[in-house]
């Protein structure tokens, strides 16, 4: 993996793991990799590699929250109604911006905004 770790959870639509690559990112896709793994072993994962883990599966949060699993990072989107296409633009565009920041902090982003949480 790169120096910008990225994990992708099954749960993505894959155009955006395609725009992550296309723009120089190495990612790691549990779809490709290891399809079918639990949530908690999706976050093992990502955590062993120092990853951000992207996802659109809202359980990460409670493994986070109320598990207190470890983890380095979470961005998960949460873009209602947007199309393949704005979704992976929009993701690429946060990680651009927003990289550094998102490690180690639980991150939602939705049609209007990108919300860290630390």
């Amino acid at each position: 993996m790169s120096n910008k770790e990225i994990v992708i959870d099954e749960s993505v639509d894959y155009t955006v793991i395609k725009k992550l690559r296309t723009n120089g990112f190495a990612v790691y896709s549990i779809c490709e990799e290891q399809s079918s793994l639990s949530d908690k072993k999706v976050l093992e994962i990502a955590a062993m590699n120092s990853a951000l883990l992207i996802t659109e599966d809202k359980d990460f949060g409670e493994l986070v929250y109320r598990l207190k699993l470890r983890h380095t990072g979470i961005l998960l989107v949460r873009m209602i109604e947007a199309d393949s296409e704005e979704k992976s633009e929009a993701v690429l565009k946060t990680i651009l911006k927003y990289y550094d920041d998102l490690l180690n902090n639980f991150s939602v982003l939705d049609n209007k905004k990108i919300r860290v949480r630390k």
